[in-house]
């Protein structure tokens, strides 16, 4: 498809506003720690946490953008596309250590509770918030694209949430003293997490473990291919992503009598990258089945 041509141009339009966000999260960072520990907020704290986490998922998705720009070679001959992936999947197991982190601590809380500085916990909280939706803006381009953007995303907005949550505890501790309400916040952000966190986790392992593109039904591609004509046979039928967007295709087409095998292969490459976005296609031409026609797929 389209997306594997212009990787590189892609790539280079998602790493400015990595950059940028990577800034700004970092620089906040160390206020909020130290916020945290001065207001004895958990629920500033556990922003704090995710916030360490959007740092390290930022950094994470810097190195995988300038690996997955470098070109195939000897060694790898697809090249590095699959860091996105990869970088995807640490992002997601830094979640779910996030929100187990945050999950205990509360449960601690609960038989506990502590004194908390509300007006502190709210000036650091509004502050962590006005930089994650600053983050945010930057990076939601990107994350309808790019697998690995979408893993910083998501930490970012995991984040902003926590922000809003210890935003919401923070007014009700000031107004009432209700100091329950700030493990019950943080257990609330935990929870939120798992689910999105899972969903990330299932992508970037899908796409390593080569299943097929997201939203292509291989069923389909096969009775499409089966119709161009000049096709008697379909087998050995495989797609799968080296990314988020870079689909590839292998097949064994079995020709008719009488088909010319370069316009039988043509007019399937051309289907292939209309009808399923797939650009990269490659194509075994055959006048009879090879091997035992019960052992493809």
């Amino acid at each position: 498809m389209s997306a594997g041509h212009d990787h590189g141009a892609g790539e280079i339009r998602h790493e400015r506003p990595l950059w940028w966000a990577f800034g700004l999260t970092a620089t906040f960072l160390v206020a909020e720690v130290v916020g945290g520990i001065m207001t004895n907020s958990l629920a500033l704290l556990s922003d704090a946490a995710h916030m360490l986490t959007d740092v390290i998922a930022l950094a994470i998705s810097l190195v995988a953008v300038r690996l997955g720009r470098r070109p195939a070679d000897a060694r790898r001959s697809y090249g590095y596309a699959r860091m996105e992936a990869i970088g995807a999947l640490v992002n997601g197991g830094l979640l779910f250590l996030v929100a187990g982190y945050i999950l205990w601590e509360a449960a601690g809380r609960f038989r506990q509770v502590a004194e908390v500085a509300s007006t502190g916990m709210l000036v650091i909280a509004v502050l962590g918030l006005v930089v994650n939706l600053i983050s945010m803006r930057l990076l939601s381009a990107g994350s309808g694209t790019s697998l690995n953007v979408r893993g910083a995303y998501l930490e970012v907005w995991s984040d902003m949430l926590g922000s809003v949550g210890v935003i919401v505890a923070a007014v009700v501790i000031q107004f009432t003293g209700w100091t329950l309400v700030d493990p019950i916040i943080a257990v609330l952000i935990g929870l939120w997490i798992l689910p999105r966190t899972w969903t990330l986790l299932r992508q970037a392992g899908h796409v390593l473990m080569e299943g097929v593109p997201e939203g292509m039904d291989i069923a389909a591609v096969r009775r499409e291919m089966l119709a161009t004509a000049g096709v008697e046979q379909v087998h050995d039928l495989h797609a799968w992503t080296l990314g988020s967007r870079q689909s590839l295709l292998t097949a064994h087409v079995v020709l008719q009598a009488g088909a010319d095998a370069d316009q039988v292969r043509r007019a399937l490459a051309e289907m292939l990258a209309r009808r399923f976005d797939v650009d990269h296609a490659t194509l075994q031409i055959e006048s009879s089945p090879c091997g035992d026609d019960h052992a493809h797929a």
